[in-house]
C-alpha cells in the first residue's frame, strides 16, 4: 500500500475531473458505498474458485464473530447497495463510483494491495446498445486524457446453457493434456474450467491457445447480441480485436466481456475491464436485472500516462501576495479576501512567516504564480497595490485597491 503525495495528487485530480466530465456527458450519477462488506457477498458474487476469494481478499472476524472483508472490487457492493435501497425494480440506472479496493497480491508497477478504481454500472437494459455505450464511454475517456496506446479486446461468454455445453468440451480437452496443467489449472478443471483460459502461466500458453473456441458454441441469441455490439462499435468508429480467450477473472460475467490492454506496462497490461453480468443481481438476492459495466485501475492509468509521455500540468497559483510590515500584512489579508470573494476560481498564495521583499519574491517565483501583488507600508498609505509580472516581460504596474478586482479579472 502506498501514499499519494502532494506532488502526485494533481495527476489524480486531473484524471478524476476528466472522467467525471465524460460521465456527466453520458448522464451517469455517482453512488458511494462502504469499503467493508460481509464476506459472503463476495464469495457469492465473485465465486469461491477465483484467485480473488481464495488468495487475495483481506478477510477478518469482527467482535461478534461475523466474517467481513475489505472490498476487492466495486460491482458486488454497488449491486448490494442498489438492492437494499430499492434502486433496481422496474428502473434503469446508470451509476458510477470511485474509491479504494484491496487485494493481497504481489505488488507490481501500477498495481498495489490498496488500489483505486473508477467504475460504472448500468442496470435494467438487456439490449446490446447498453454494452456498446459502456465501451464507447471508456473509449471517450482515453480520448479525453490523450491516451492512444491502448487496444480494445472483446469476447462473448454466451448464456448459461451454451457455456455448459462448451464447458464439457473444454474439460475433455484439458483432461487429455492433464499432465501439462499447473496446480491451479488442475484444481479449476472440475469447478471452473473457463478460468484456465485466463492462465498467465507461459508454460501453458500453447495449450490454452489451441483450446476449443468458445465463440463456436454460442447460442443464437448470444451470437446475435455479440454481433449487434460489434455493429454499434463499427458505427461509432471504435477499433477492436475479438479475443476468444478473454473470459475475465470473475465468475459473474455472461455474454459481452471486454478489456482495454496495453503493452507498455509489462505483464499486467489490462487498464480497464468489464462486461455484462445479467445474473448477478438475482444471485445476490434481488430480482433478475440485466447489468453491464466496467472498472478502471487508476494507478495503472497514471503509470501509463507517465510511460507514454502524456504531460499533465499541476495547478499553479494565479497570484502570490508579497507584503511587508504589519500594515502591509493586514492589507494583504484584506485584498486576498476581496479577490477570493469576487473572482470565482482564482488561486492565491499569500506569503506567511515574514521575510524581506527579496526572499518573498524568490518564494513567489518558485510558486509558479504568474503575478505578484506587492503591498508594503508605502502602498498601504497610498491605497494602491503593486502588480509585478513574474512570467512575462512587462512593466510593473500600480493599481488602486478599489480597482484591483477589475484589473485581476482582465488578467486571469
Amino acid at each position: 500500500m502506498n501514499d499519494c503525495l502532494p506532488e502526485q495528487t494533481y495527476i489524480w485530480q486531473f484524471l478524476e475531473e476528466k472522467i467525471k466530465k465524460v460521465l456527466d456527458s453520458y448522464c451517469y450519477k455517482e453512488i458511494r458505498f462502504p469499503i467493508v462488506e460481509k464476506t459472503a457477498l463476495f464469495t457469492r458474487s465473485i465465486g469461491e474458485v477465483t484467485d480473488i476469494v481464495e488468495k487475495e481478499m483481506y478477510t477478518f472476524e469482527d467482535r461478534n464473530g461475523e466474517s467481513l472483508s475489505l472490498r476487492p472490487e466495486g460491482t458486488a457492493g454497488c449491486v448490494r447497495a442498489c438492492i437494499e435501497n430499492g434502486l433496481l425494480h422496474n428502473q434503469q440506472q446508470k451509476l458510477w463510483y470511485k474509491g479504494q479496493m484491496f487485494r493481497y497480491e504481489k505488488p507490481q508497477k501500477g498495481r498495489y494491495r490498496q488500489f483505486n478504481q473508477i467504475g460504472i454500472e448500468t442496470y435494467g437494459i438487456a439490449d446490446a446498445d447498453a454494452d456498446a455505450e459502456v465501451i464507447l464511454l471508456s473509449a471517450d475517456f482515453w480520448r479525453t486524457i490523450g491516451l492512444t496506446d491502448v487496444e480494445l479486446q472483446i469476447n462473448s461468454l454466451g448464456d448459461e446453457q451454451s457455456r455448459a455445453k462448451y464447458r464439457e468440451v473444454l474439460v475433455e480437452y484439458f483432461r487429455n493434456s492433464y499432465e501439462l496443467l499447473d496446480e491451479d489449472s488442475k484444481r479449476r478443471l472440475e469447478k471452473n474450467p473457463l478460468r484456465i483460459l485466463d492462465s498467465k502461466n507461459p508454460e501453458m500458453a500453447d495449450l490454452v491457445k489451441n483450446a476449443p473456441n468458445l465463440l463456436e458454441y454460442l447460442d443464437e441469441e448470444s451470437e446475435r447480441h455479440f454481433q449487434r455490439v460489434q455493429e454499434y462499435l463499427n458505427a461509432a468508429g471504435i477499433s477492436y480485436v475479438v479475443n476468444p480467450r478473454l473470459v475475465r477473472g470473475l465468475d459473474y460475467y455472461n455474454r459481452t466481456v471486454f478489456e482495454w490492454v496495453t503493452t507498455k506496462l509489462g505483464a499486467q497490461g489490462t487498464v480497464c475491464a468489464g462486461g455484462r453480468y445479467d445474473g448477478l443481481v438475482e444471485q445476490i438476492g434481488g430480482r433478475a436485472t440485466p447489468a453491464v459495466g466496467f472498472a478502471i485501475g487508476v494507478e495503472r492509468i497514471i503509470a501509463l500516462l507517465e510511460v507514454c509521455g502524456v504531460e499533465i500540468s499541476s495547478k499553479l497559483p494565479n497570484v502570490y501576495i508579497v507584503s511587508l510590515g504589519d500594515k502591509g500584512q493586514e492589507q494583504a489579508f484584506s485584498v486576498s479576501s476581496i479577490l477570493r470573494n469576487e473572482i470565482d476560481g482564482i488561486t492565491i498564495m499569500q506569503n506567511s512567516g515574514g521575510g524581506s521583499f527579496k526572499s518573498q519574491f524568490k518564494k513567489a517565483d518558485k510558486s509558479g504564480a504568474g503575478i505578484a501583488l506587492v503591498i508594503g507600508e508605502d502602498e498601504v498609505e497610498k491605497g494602491i497595490v503593486g502588480l509585478k509580472y513574474l512570467r512575462e516581460k512587462r512593466e510593473q504596474e500600480t493599481v488602486s485597491v478599489s480597482e484591483i478586482v477589475s484589473r485581476m479579472r482582465e488578467l486571469i
